[in-house]
């Protein structure tokens, strides 16, 4: 009986976390995490290697629903995707051999960071954003900065198990311009390959449980493509600041468990 009311759990918060994550661009992985931490009391990195398990086909969904929006530019993605692979086994490998109370802290400071540059773009000036057709069929050397944003997103998905989108994002939207949602649809194909690597190296490890792992992601399959309608039906600033929003609460989440 515990066990099915685990399973139901699980499958109830993965949808919602699918919604937030369609909504975000982020896979919902960053609202799992500190939810795995708090509610079941794993590792950090038990919890970042349960919630790869509700990532990966979260985030593949997510992709396609954002290419049927808006095609995405398949080849810049792809350079970032090369520069991210190995780069996220590195971070991983360090990861796991980090004592899980520092690496919680490190994670929530990424976070904070993160939230205070989306709280700047919502309420700052903003800036013109190019269109989509900008960035299709650019040269080598647009796509060899894209390449360098994939390593750091590998790196950043490698130790914390997701936040690479996170990380690509803002870099993206502030370094070439993009729209948000064109950024966070390219930012999550850029990633694909690279979460490949970070689940199997965290399950390689012990540290990826499927019994809650997999209704996470079965729920979160069901509501991503609501999350998705509603990111493009909201206006730019407003979707930032929710999302600046969502990672201050993430990161309150993930200061809130006291010792390892």
């Amino acid at each position: 009986m515990d066990g099915f009311w685990l399973i139901a759990a699980c499958l109830l918060v993965g949808g919602t976390i699918g919604f937030a994550g369609g909504v975000l661009g982020i896979g919902g992985g960053l609202i799992a995490i500190p939810l795995l931490g708090l509610v079941l009391g794993y590792d950090q990195q038990a919890a970042q290697g349960t919630a790869l398990i509700m990532v990966l086909p979260a985030v593949l969904l997510t992709v396609r629903k954002y290419h049927q929006r808006a095609p995405i530019d398949l080849r810049s993605a792809a350079a970032g995707a090369g520069g991210s692979v190995l780069f996220t086994w590195v971070g991983a490998q360090i990861a796991l051999g980090l004592d899980p109370w520092l690496l919680r802290r490190i994670y929530a400071g990424f976070v904070f960071v993160i939230a205070l540059f989306y709280f700047r773009e919502s309420l700052g000036r903003k800036a013109r954003a190019r269109p989509d057709s900008h960035y299709r069929g650019v040269g080598e050397v647009r796509r060899l900065w894209y390449l360098l944003v994939g390593v750091f997103a590998g790196f950043t998905g490698g130790v914390f198990g997701v936040g690479g989108s996170v990380l690509a994002v803002p870099l993206m939207t502030a370094l070439f311009r993009l729209r948000q949602t064109t950024a966070q649809a390219l930012a999550l194909t850029m990633i694909v390959p690279g979460t490949v690597v970070a689940l199997a190296t965290y399950a390689w490890h012990g540290q990826a449980h499927g019994l809650v792992g997999l209704p996470l992601a079965v729920g979160s399959l069901l509501c991503v493509p609501y999350g998705v309608r509603l990111a493009y039906a909201l206006p730019e600033a407003r979707l930032k600041l929710i999302f600046a929003c969502m990672l201050l609460v993430i990161m309150g989440l993930l200061l809130m468990r006291g010792g390892a």
